[in-house]
């Protein structure tokens, strides 16, 4: 069963507690939940352990500013109800306390056993997120408390690297509907660096490596808050002659990441996820990202965790990213069709919208899913095809009648996060599923494709902006009917809606 907050009413003597050396993150989770629970006329304290007491300049701003009730202790009487925040019972950064019942919320990766009572979001780019999302399960709005908002905002804003690492749409969610402090925000960042953390980011500066060729440099700084990293990539990237950037720091548990890019034909989360695959996870948007390359799977691959090795390995995995990616732009590209094989697709039931039953033709909307956010120009006849495991992509009405049969059947929307659709002129949100219908896919012209054996970037003729990624193992696709369409088609999705023609 999913966790909800109100579970825990039925315990009255509460305590929350957040990991050893909280960050903005443990701090803004850890009050929400407070927040919530005292509303409910609960008896709860908000802790945490450690060595310390909070020390940074911005946590104590925070913490001050938003009157965050973080207590720091060094033992507690055994409470109801022990809930850690952002954490996991038992886990070394967290002072071991006994309580008669656990609850754990936490967005790290699971590390050992989990109570009955937890709610574990490896894919979310903060605890704060999940907090947000609970809390609306409650019908808590957030903004309702202008200090549990900003600090919600806040926490998702640090955990993400200045939202430079968002690639869930739930992270989206937040960042785009907390209302905040504008004062507060930026007086926590602007206290955010000590005069030791700017001698790392001058030191690190002076040791930048670059590769002419591919116009990408990469620089290695001493460790400190991963927040720095950032703001010593930001300044790197305004390098004459750099594009892309990557700057690290090696660390106890892993090599932090930050990727920063200003073109468009590398995407900063997608060079994050290339550079830590297998190794650990990155991500991030366009022009901001960040990653880790954790030590226990390096050491389990064979690369021995000290400097020298891992320079090397993020020199070589750099370099291949560039080499081995092809770029298509498909407004003046020539496919070569006499190489590809002729598929057909199969009848299989998808899902469409009309786009304009929502909004104006004209207008600029971005429809938001589990893979990214998919801007579109709103024309007369635009439709919204929703794909077999929920994927999005434009089609004109021409077109929606030569591939599509509407259907009477009710649409059911096969993936986990329902797409929503925000409008960009005014920021109104509006679910997608409501104005959905079913269709079967009835093309016969199908398409020409190629199975892919190296990685490729597509620029489709409907979004010259922003490409679309295909893999070893994906495939590259033309339109039989139209051979200006070229467009990339993972694999699974492939073989799920696509057979053989019998030529």
């Amino acid at each position: 069963m999913a966790l909800s907050l109100s579970d825990f009413t039925k315990f009255n003597n509460i305590v929350v507690q957040c990991h050893d050396n909280p960050d903005a993150d443990a701090l803004a989770s850890g009050y929400a939940l407070t927040t919530y629970l005292k509303s409910q006329g609960k008896d709860v304290r908000f802790v945490y352990g450690g060595k310390f007491p909070i020390q940074k300049a911005n946590l104590l701003l925070m913490t001050e500013r938003l009157e965050i009730p973080a207590e720091y202790v060094t033992s507690i009487d055994k409470p109801e109800l022990l809930i850690t925040v952002d954490c996991q019972y038992k886990e070394s950064n967290v002072t071991y306390f006994e309580a008669d019942n656990i609850a754990v919320i936490d967005h790290h990766q699971v590390s050992s056993e989990l109570p009955a009572m937890s709610d574990v979001r490896s894919a979310y780019g903060s605890c704060s997120t999940i907090l947000y999302e609970l809390l609306q399960k409650e019908n808590v709005d957030i903004n309702s408390d202008i200090n549990v908002s900003t600090a919600l905002y806040y926490g998702l804003m640090t955990d993400t690297g200045g939202f430079a690492e968002i690639s869930h749409p739930a992270d989206k969610d937040l960042r785009d509907f907390a209302k905040f402090k504008i004062d507060d925000i930026l007086m926590f960042k602007n206290s955010n660096l000590s005069r030791e953390e700017l001698s790392i980011a001058g030191d690190a500066l002076n040791g930048a490596r670059y590769d002419d060729e591919y116009r990408y440099g990469i620089i290695e700084a001493a460790p400190c808050d991963p927040n720095i990293l950032g703001i010593i990539s930001d300044m790197f990237l305004e390098v004459s002659g750099v594009d892309t950037c990557l700057v690290y720091s090696i660390l106890p548990f892993g090599v932090k990441l930050s990727v920063r890019s200003c073109i468009k034909e590398v995407r900063a989360g997608e060079l994050a996820s290339y550079l830590a695959e297998g190794m650990g996870g990155g991500g991030g948007h366009m022009y901001k990202a960040g990653g880790l390359l954790k030590k226990d799977l390096m050491e389990k691959a064979s690369i021995p965790y000290e400097k020298e090795s891992l320079d090397k390995y993020i020199d070589d995995r750099m370099s291949q990213y560039f080499k081995d990616s092809e770029i298509i732009y498909a407004s003046n590209h020539h496919e070569d069709i006499s190489q590809m094989s002729h598929y057909v697709k199969n009848p299989v039931s998808v899902g469409y919208v009309e786009a304009s039953k929502f909004a104006k033709p004209g207008g600029k909307i971005t429809v938001r899913t589990l893979e990214g956010d998919v801007d579109v120009d709103v024309e007369e006849d635009l439709y919204i095809i929703i794909g077999v495991e929920g994927e999005i992509y434009p089609c004109t009405g021409e077109r929606f009648k030569r591939s599509y049969q509407k259907l009477s059947d009710p649409y059911v929307y096969p993936g986990d996060y329902p797409p929503t659709v925000i409008d960009m002129e005014d920021g109104a949100r509006i679910s997608l599923l409501p104005f959905a219908k079913s269709c079967l896919s009835c093309s016969s012209s199908g398409v020409f494709a190629r199975e892919l054996t190296n990685r490729v970037k597509v620029f489709t003729a409907w979004d010259e902006h922003k490409y679309y990624l295909g893999t070893p193992g994906d495939f590259l696709a033309v339109r039989a009917d139209d051979t200006s369409d070229v467009y990339v088609i993972n694999r699974e999705i492939f073989y799920k809606t696509y057979t053989p023609a019998e030529d």
